[in-house]
């Protein structure tokens, strides 16, 4: 009896030792290569908006002539917007739901942003665009779901801005047109991400009815802008306005920017990031519709590179690793990007824009791009460098 218990044991022991010893099979959906190739399209999305922009100011073009990517100034926007946030969300969403078809958004996302950019008819390009808002849709849909709260009903207007966004570009609608959509989106979904993310305070349930009442007149405005272009504008920017104002009262940065480290670096991004989405939307409440000249740059950069991107920044060492599975450290070098993305943007604006100075608005431009590069290379060298350690 002994040696049969004794017997059993060992092998008990052994087989618990191969166990132990054999490397975890994560699925492989949660596979940092493969959630990497599916966020590498909007990586090309971004360097390939960020080059349209030199055209787009009256510079060279640095990679697209070489590619022989010409109509890449013409889906600059669509590509910025739908292409590098859209691919970046949809894979952020679709690890959040955890489930197999979530990955189908930022796939079809992807390879909307390659033919975007391919010698592939435009409508081919705008058609998976379409098809890919209906997926991800359907993941915020499956997630509103799994937790009706506000902030995920935010979200789910964001996404369908997005879709009527590509949806109208597929039937024609000028980009410029397309504004209130495409700001309105990204608008919305930080301000939900915001609300799941960061944990804005304990929301009251009149707190959460007003922030939800704000994005249903941010999706209304954009309508309207369809229909009666000024009147919609006007409303958009009252709309933005509103939700800077809810943000910059209640974000619970309004207490961490004392702070130290991360947080504060968080906390400074955001906050500024609230301040140039008051400009846009003064700039709509006071000039209603604006699709061409100083005013169209100054209101659509003040969305983009204002507020989105600053958003980006200051989420990226939080949400990257949560979806790569590798780690990104804040380092205080991170400020440095972020001051320039700001300064030069208020010389792009301010002098650029508001005094109708060329070389002002061209050098704020460029200064734009690299502010953006410089954050990537920071971003991959504080990634490579790993966690700083206390002296």
């Amino acid at each position: 009896m002994t040696g049969t218990v004794t017997g059993t044991s060992g092998t008990a022991a052994a087989t618990a030792v191969r166990t132990a010893a054999r490397p975890v099979v994560r699925p492989w959906r949660s596979r940092p290569a493969f959630r990497g190739a599916l966020l590498a399209p909007g990586g090309i999305a971004l360097i390939l908006g960020l080059d349209a922009a030199l055209g787009l100011l009256g510079l060279p073009q640095l990679v697209g002539p070489i590619l022989g990517l010409e109509r890449l100034p013409a889906v600059h926007g669509p590509l910025m917007v739908l292409g590098f946030v859209g691919t970046v969300i949809a894979l952020e969403r679709a690890v959040a739901l955890g489930l197999p078809w979530g990955y189908a958004a930022p796939a079809v996302s992807g390879l909307a942003v390659l033919a975007l950019v391919s010698p592939l008819p435009l409508a081919a390009g705008q058609g998976l665009l379409v098809l890919a808002q209906v997926l991800t849709l359907a993941v915020y849909g499956r997630l509103h779901a799994r937790q009706p709260a506000p902030a995920v009903t935010i979200e789910v207007l964001g996404a369908v801005m997005a879709l009527g966004a590509a949806i109208l570009w597929a039937g024609g609608v000028p980009v410029p047109s397309l504004v209130p959509w495409l700001s309105g989106y990204l608008v919305l979904t930080i301000f939900g991400e915001r609300l799941e993310l960061a944990r804005v305070a304990v929301l009251s349930p009149g707190a959460g009815r007003s922030a939800t009442a704000l994005a249903i007149l941010v999706l209304a405005a954009a309508a309207l802008s369809l229909l009666a272009p000024d009147a919609g504008h006007t409303l958009t920017g009252l709309a933005l306005l509103g939700v800077a104002g809810w943000l910059a009262r209640r974000d619970v940065a309004r207490r961490t920017v004392t702070g130290a480290g991360l947080p504060r670096f968080v906390a400074v991004s955001l906050l500024a990031g609230y301040a140039w989405l008051a400009v846009a939307g003064a700039i709509w409440a006071l000039g209603g519709e604006v699709v061409e000249g100083p005013a169209y740059d100054a209101v659509l950069h003040a969305v983009m590179l204002g507020f989105v991107l600053p958003m980006i920044m200051a989420h990226a060492p939080v949400i990257l690793p949560a979806v790569l599975r590798r780690p990104l450290p804040y380092h205080r070098l991170m400020y440095a990007p972020v001051v320039l993305l700001h300064a030069s943007l208020v010389l792009r604006l301010a002098v650029g824009d508001a005094r109708g100075l060329t070389w002002a608005v061209q050098a704020g431009g460029v200064v734009n791009i690299v502010a953006v590069l410089a954050f990537v290379a920071v971003a991959a060298w504080s990634a490579v460098r790993g966690t700083e350690r206390p002296a």
